[in-house]
C-alpha cells in the first residue's frame, strides 16, 4: 500500500487534518492511508469494528464538531467503500 490517499481509507478523514500527520505502520513509518484515529503500528485500533459501525461512530464525531445531523450521512455514505471495507468485502 505505497499509494498515498486524500483520506483516511477507513474512516474517510482527509490526512491533511490529521493532527498526528497519519496512523503508523508497524516500523514506525508514516501510514499515507489511515489515519491515527485508525490505524497505530501497522493495526487498526478497532479491528473488528463494522462498516456500519464505523460511520456511526464518524456521524457523531461529526456532530461533536458542529456539523448539523441531516449532512452527517452524506459525509459518511461513501466510507463503504474505502479501501479498508473493500478488502473485507472479498
Amino acid at each position: 500500500m505505497s499509494t498515498s490517499h486524500k483520506k483516511c481509507q477507513s474512516c474517510g478523514m482527509p490526512l491533511k487534518r490529521d493532527a498526528q500527520g497519519g496512523g503508523t505502520n508497524a516500523d514506525g513509518s508514516k501510514s499515507t492511508t489511515y489515519c491515527s484515529h485508525c490505524y497505530e503500528r501497522g493495526k487498526f485500533l478497532q479491528p473488528d469494528i463494522s462498516v456500519q459501525g464505523m460511520q456511526t461512530i464518524v456521524r457523531r464525531k461529526l456532530v461533536e464538531f458542529g456539523m448539523p445531523g441531516f449532512l452527517t450521512g452524506f459525509f459518511t455514505k461513501g466510507i463503504p467503500r474505502l479501501e479498508r471495507w473493500q478488502q473485507q468485502a472479498k
